[in-house]
C-alpha cells in the first residue's frame, strides 16, 4: 500500500484547494481499495479520492485520507452491440487523454467531451463535465454501470437496474456516497470531425444563435468565446465528416501553442502589471485571430491544451436566458472598471434527467467566465453569480462559486432525493468534507 506521511500537502490545479491528509494512499487493486475504506472509516478518519486535481471547489479537500486512483485505469471489458455501439469497462483513475486513446484503438469514441482531456473519468462524472451539443447531454448521461466501494468497504455493482439510487449519485454525486472502483460507459464507433474556427461579431452571433439552421441546432457541436470589453468572439463548429484536410502541424503549433499558451500567458502577465491596457489587448487578440477548418479523430477536435492557468467558474442557465445574461454581463464590466483578458466561454447542451445534472430537465446553455490565476476574480464572479441568480442558474460542482445546499434545493427537482440516498449510504459522513456539507447540507 503506497501511504505518505501527514506532511505530504496537495494542491489543486488552480491554487484554489489544498489540504495536508493525515494518510495519502494509492490501492494498487480493488481489494485494497476496499480494505483502505473501510480501514480508514474504522478509524474515524474521513475519505476522500482525488483525480487529476482540475476541479477549482475544495471538493477532494480533507484532513483524513486521500486516495489517488491512478492504479485502476485499465481497461476491463467490451461489451460490442449490434448496432455499433458498446459497453466499455475501465478503471475509474483513468485519464480522459488515455482512455481516449484505448477507445481509438478499439475503434470507439466517446459521443461528446469537453474541452480539456487530462482529468480522471471518476473525477470528470461526478462533477458535472460536459462539452457542447445541443442535442447531447454530459460525459456522465453516458455513463450506464459504476462500481462503487462503501464507507463499509462493500463493492457494489451500481446502474439502472441495480440500485438505481445509489447509481445515480454514483455517477453524478461529488463523490458523496463511495468511492468509484470502475465505470461502465455507452460509446459509440469512432467518427472524425471537421472543425471550423471562425471570429464573428458577437452581435451576429446571438442574432444566428437561434432556428432549425442556427448555430446551435444546425451544427452537431456549437462554441463561442466572447472577449469582454469587446463585441468580438471566436465561433467553433465542430460537425461530422467523412474525410477532409488535416491540420496542418504547424499552423496547429502556431495556435495551439504559440498564440493559444506561450503569447496568451504573455498577455495576462501584462495585464497583470498594467490593467489599464486590458481593453486594448483583448481588442488586439480578437483582431488577430485568424479562420481555420480541419478534419480529425474527434478526441483530437474537442480538447486542446491548456497551459495558462486561470480561476474558474461557469453556471447553466435556460437556454432562452442567455442573450440577457451576456447582455447584463457586458453592461457590468463596462460599467464597473474591472479588467477581465480571459474571454467568456459559451456551450449549450440538451436536457436530461439526472439528479444533480446541471441541465436537468432544461435545455441549457453554459456561460463560463474565467480570470487569470495572478489576478483577483472575487468582485467578477460574484457580480456573475448575482446576474445568473435570476434565471435559476445552476452552477457547475466542479468550479467556483458560493451556493448552498438551501438555495441549491430550490434548483434541483431531485434535490431532496440526493440528500436522502447520500444520508443512507453514507450515513457517519466518511466521505464528507467541508465542500460537500456546504452544497448538500450537513448533517443532522
Amino acid at each position: 500500500m503506497g501511504e505518505l506521511s501527514s506532511t505530504s500537502r496537495w494542491e489543486n490545479w488552480a491554487r484554489t484547494a489544498a489540504a495536508t491528509p493525515a494518510r495519502v494512499v494509492h490501492p494498487r487493486d480493488l481489494q485494497e481499495l476496499a480494505d483502505t475504506v473501510a480501514k480508514s472509516a474504522a478509524d474515524g478518519l474521513r475519505v476522500r479520492a482525488v483525480g487529476a486535481g482540475h476541479s477549482f471547489t475544495p471538493a477532494a479537500v480533507t484532513d483524513g485520507v486521500h486516495l489517488h486512483l491512478d492504479q485502476l485505469d485499465a481497461l476491463e471489458r467490451v461489451e460490442r452491440r449490434a448496432d455499433g455501439t458498446a459497453l466499455v469497462t475501465v478503471g475509474a483513475g483513468i485519464r480522459l487523454s488515455a482512455l481516449n486513446g484505448v477507445l481509438d484503438a478499439l475503434g470507439l469514441a466517446m459521443r461528446n467531451l469537453g474541452d480539456i482531456d487530462q482529468q480522471s473519468i471518476a473525477g470528470a462524472i461526478s462533477t458535472g463535465t460536459h462539452g457542447t451539443g445541443v442535442r447531447l447531454g454530459g460525459l456522465a448521461t453516458q455513463v450506464v454501470g459504476a462500481r462503487l466501494v462503501t464507507a463499509a468497504g462493500e463493492v457494489l455493482e451500481t446502474s439502472p437496474e441495480q440500485h438505481p439510487e445509489l447509481f445515480e449519485l454514483a455517477r453524478l454525486g461529488l463523490g458523496s456516497v463511495g468511492v468509484l472502483a470502475a465505470v461502465t460507459l455507452e460509446v459509440v464507433p469512432a467518427f472524425r470531425l471537421e472543425a471550423v474556427e471562425e471570429p464573428w461579431a458577437l452581435d451576429d452571433v446571438l442574432a444566428g444563435l437561434d432556428g432549425p439552421d442556427g448555430l446551435v441546432e444546425g451544427n452537431d457541436h456549437f462554441e463561442f468565446y466572447w472577449f469582454p470589453h469587446t463585441r468580438r468572439t471566436l465561433t467553433k463548429r465542430n460537425n461530422r465528416a467523412v474525410d477532409g484536410p488535416g491540420l496542418n502541424p504547424v499552423r496547429g503549433w502556431i495556435d495551439d501553442e504559440l498564440l493559444s499558451n506561450a503569447l496568451f500567458e504573455v498577455t495576462n502577465r501584462l495585464t497583470t502589471l498594467v490593467p489599464r491596457i486590458t481593453p486594448q489587448l483583448n481588442q488586439v487578440a480578437a483582431r488577430s485571430l485568424s479562420p481555420r477548418r480541419y478534419v480529425a479523430r474527434s478526441s483530437q477536435v474537442f480538447a486542446s491544451p491548456r497551459r495558462v492557468r486561470f480561476r474558474e467558474m461557469e453556471y447553466a442557465v435556460p437556454r432562452a436566458a442567455l442573450v440577457e445574461v451576456l447582455d447584463r454581463v457586458d453592461h457590468w464590466v463596462r460599467s464597473s472598471g474591472e479588467h477581465v483578458p480571459f474571454p467568456v466561454e459559451v456551450r449549450f447542451a440538451a436536457a436530461d434527467d439526472l439528479w444533480l445534472s446541471t441541465a436537468h430537465g432544461r435545455e441549457t446553455a453554459y456561460v463560463a467566465v474565467h480570470q487569470y490565476w495572478r489576478l483577483p476574480y472575487l468582485r467578477y464572479f460574484t457580480a456573475v453569480e448575482e446576474i445568473v441568480a435570476a434565471h435559476a442558474g445552476r452552477p457547475h460542482w466542479g468550479k467556483l462559486h458560493w451556493l448552498e445546499a438551501e438555495r441549491l434545493g430550490e434548483l434541483y427537482p431531485r434535490f431532496a432525493d440526493a440528500q436522502r440516498v447520500r444520508a443512507g449510504a453514507d450515513p457517519d459522513g466518511v466521505f464528507d468534507n467541508p465542500y460537500l456539507e456546504r452544497v448538500l447540507g450537513r448533517r443532522p
